[in-house]
């Protein structure tokens, strides 16, 4: 079992550098930089201009260079500007150069300045990303327990009415996008209509004091995209157990049926749909940056729109190596758990 969580680990940390990376290398093309250099200085600046800046500033280095700078196993540059002023990487508010420190990477918790905002893009990101947290708790809280109790109840009464209503449900949830559900709720329920208004159309006051009021839509919103194809992958799984040999023995010998739901079947049956909500994680990301847009929630998701839209590389290169990181790492949960849950798997 040790070795499986190490080889995963390793698996886990060469896709990281292998994804991030990639996304350096696309934030670093000249055309984002010349960009930057422009928004920096003014939009009328010359190509020399343009040239002086980036160089002064590291950007011209080669890209694994860069890329071993930003990481932070390659020291920093030092560069002698064409102002005549020497330039460090990990000299910050006027430090001077020989007592700058020589390595300044991610791996040092400097995660860069943002352009846009105006400060640490680690802040940001640790700031935004607690926002999206609590976002997700109550998205989880709401949609995990809802599609268990669905895709159960379905399973249970499989070809029954109650199996196909509640199969159509899920269906039909997990068909309309975020854009789409997130839309209507703010038409119907977050205006005024025939001079009621149920919720509010936006969440930014959730921000601060997160009620049932501002913060609902949004959830919900989340969660009924995600609740649809968890109920489905629960009802499947339900329905392979309940057909089982030692279901129909357990009911041969007159145990009672709730006994032998709560009991044999759904423990068995809950060992897939673990790995489906676990996976939901890497989805939800989608979601949130969506829905974070739509409702004004000034979250993780926002803040990438932000980045991506005002060319702030060292933010968006933040926010791709969190995205990174919390991917992979629900992806090793859900493989451990998985193989805590199913004894075969263990045994193998």
């Amino acid at each position: 079992m040790v070795s499986f969580i190490l080889r995963r680990i390793g698996i886990m940390v060469l896709t990281a550098l292998c994804l991030t990376f990639i996304v350096f290398w696309l934030t670093n093309l000249f055309p984002n930089l010349e960009k930057l250099a422009k928004t920096q200085g003014n939009f009328r600046m010359s190509d020399d201009a343009v040239l002086s800046y980036l160089g002064n500033n590291g950007y011209l280095q080669p890209l694994p260079v860069k890329y071993g700078q930003w990481l932070g196993v390659l020291p920093g540059y030092v560069i002698a500007g064409t102002d005549g002023q020497m330039r460090a990487r990990c000299a910050t508010g006027g430090q001077d150069i020989v007592d700058a420190a020589r390595f300044c990477g991610i791996l040092q918790g400097n995660w860069g300045y943002s352009t846009v905002f105006r400060e640490d893009a680690g802040s940001i990101i640790a700031t935004r990303l607690g926002l999206t947290g609590k976002l997700m708790f109550w998205v989880m809280l709401v949609m995990v327990p809802g599609a268990l109790i669905i895709g159960v109840m379905a399973g249970m009464n499989e070809g029954s009415r109650t199996d196909r209503s509640l199969s159509t449900v899920s269906i039909l949830s997990t068909a309309t996008p975020e854009y789409v559900s997130g839309v209507v709720f703010i038409s119907v329920f977050g205006t005024a209509t025939f001079g009621m208004q149920w919720f509010k159309g936006t969440a930014t006051a959730a921000m601060d004091d997160a009620n049932f009021e501002n913060f609902f839509l949004p959830v919900l919103t989340i969660a009924l995209y995600g609740m649809g194809y968890i109920a489905r992958m629960t009802r499947a799984s339900m329905t392979e157990v309940m057909t089982a040999q030692y279901i129909r023995t357990a009911r041969l010998k007159g145990v009672a049926f709730s006994q032998i739901v709560l009991r044999h079947a759904l423990r068995n049956a809950l060992i897939a749909p673990f790995t489906v909500i676990m996976l939901q994680f890497p989805f939800l990301l989608n979601g949130v940056v969506i829905v974070e847009t739509l409702f004004n929630y000034k979250g993780f998701g926002w803040t990438l729109v932000q980045a991506a839209s005002n060319n702030d590389i060292e933010l968006l290169l933040g926010v791709s190596i969190v995205s990174v990181f919390v991917v992979l790492t629900t992806q090793l949960i859900s493989d451990i758990g998985y193989v805590f849950l199913n004894p075969r798997i263990r045994i193998a």
